[in-house]
């Protein structure tokens, strides 16, 4: 399968070498030849899209009539917005989410909905990996890496509350990033967390994502094929090294020293205790918001929701605040601790998952590589293009310091140009 470049579809429709239309109808026939099997939308409205595509003056627009796949998480105005349950069957939001009404006044053209595990959770969803079908292609943004990863999307939107953009990139092997906290705005998104909920994005390479975060937000992201000059970067294993599978731990050696090639300067940094200790406090942060915010739900509907995430809210609801209160404040220790690591390095590489897709569909895959880094709000990129022994995607993560995206894009374009060459 061949991935599709958001950016280079972009310059072409803006040069005259193709049309929106022309995009779109090879965005069609890749979803009718790959959907069937990866099952990576669960609303597909291309009748609507072929109109929109045919509205003059698509091509001076940031996304340049590009077809764009949306979470089934955030709210849109002309499709259900489902959020994986059986509880908002047929649901029709009044608005769009405004990071959906960005991107379309940007110039993209929602095609679908791409399938979310429930509520963003951990409940699987029916989604294959493209990568191999009988692996999984993680979650909770499930749909929109799978629907990258077959060459069905250009771009897609997802979402992160504690691994569900780095982890999905990383299985389905497409590049994934989760921006600094709110770049993009977490309004019409089902929240789980609003401490932690993050808006992110999905593309063929880091580049594809920059520009089209840039596209979207115009906070000058677009770094083209701008590369990190002789960055200096960590490597962060943490304390948790010993869950990284070998394949997992070569492919982090493989990128550091491909990067080194490149001009980098890469050393081994053991993360301070203060951020450490902020890695266990993620799940008290997530859960306590969780039952509040799931409230509801739990209270009239807890008969429809999944045993897995109707036993995980009933046992959120026995958080004490003040055991909440004190893991906000431990965050807060843990982020001003990153800020000083940051003083003295440009990026952190780490692992971005314990190793490949874990075959077979009973768990979407841990999250234990990634919920310190969404808890700390910075930007993290899940850079493609390695393999595990067996063939199967392996993806590191390129960690970088909160507001300081594009120094973090750049440093990941240039892992990723290291290990591609």
């Amino acid at each position: 399968m061949s991935l599709l470049s958001a950016r280079d579809l972009a310059a072409d429709i803006r040069s005259g070498r193709t049309t929106p239309e022309a995009v779109l109808e090879q965005v069609a026939a890749a979803i009718a030849e790959q959907e069937g099997a990866v099952g990576a939308f669960v609303t597909l409205d291309l009748d609507s899209a072929r109109a929109a595509a045919r509205v003059p003056g698509l091509a001076a627009m940031p996304l340049a009539g590009l077809p764009v796949g949306v979470k089934d998480i955030l709210d849109t105005r002309d499709m259900p917005t489902t959020y994986g349950s059986p509880i908002y069957a047929g649901y029709r939001p009044r608005t769009d989410a405004p990071v959906v009404a960005m991107t379309r006044r940007a110039g993209g053209l929602v095609v679908g909905k791409t399938e979310t595990t429930e509520f963003a959770f951990l409940q699987p969803t029916r989604t294959r990996n493209p990568r191999r079908l009988t692996f999984s292609p993680g979650g909770s943004s499930a749909g929109s890496a799978a629907a990258v990863a077959a060459g069905m999307l250009p771009l897609a939107l997802g979402t992160q509350t504690g691994g569900s953009v780095i982890r999905p990139a990383a299985f389905c092997g497409v590049t994934g990033y989760k921006p600094t906290f709110r770049l993009l705005p977490t309004l019409g998104m089902k929240t789980f967390s609003w401490h932690l909920d993050t808006v992110g994005l999905f593309g063929a390479r880091v580049r594809d994502v920059a520009f089209a975060a840039d596209a979207i937000a115009g906070r000058g992201l677009d770094i083209g094929d701008e590369t990190a000059q002789a960055p200096r970067i960590a490597i962060v294993r943490t304390a948790r090294a010993s869950v990284a599978s070998p394949d997992a731990h070569a492919a982090l050696e493989a990128a550091a020293r491909a990067a080194e090639a490149r001009g980098a300067r890469i050393f081994d940094l053991e993360l301070p205790e203060a951020l450490e200790a902020a890695d266990t406090i993620h799940g008290t942060v997530q859960d306590f918001e969780a039952a509040l915010a799931l409230g509801d739900e739990l209270t009239y509907d807890g008969d429809r929701l999944s045993p897995l995430l109707r036993s995980h809210l009933e046992a959120a609801r026995a958080i004490p605040p003040d055991l909440y209160d004190g893991a906000r404040r431990t965050a807060k220790r843990a982020r001003h601790a990153l800020g000083d690591v940051f003083a003295e390095v440009d990026a952190i590489l780490t692992f971005s998952a314990p190793g490949h897709a874990p075959e077979g569909f009973a768990s979407t895959g841990s999250a234990i590589f990634n919920r310190l880094w969404t808890l700390m709000g910075c930007p993290a990129i899940n850079v493609a293009g390695l393999s595990a022994a067996n063939g199967m995607p392996v993806g590191v993560q390129v960690v970088g310091r909160f507001g300081r995206d594009r120094q973090a894009l750049a440093v990941a374009n240039l892992v990723e140009a290291a290990i591609t060459a």
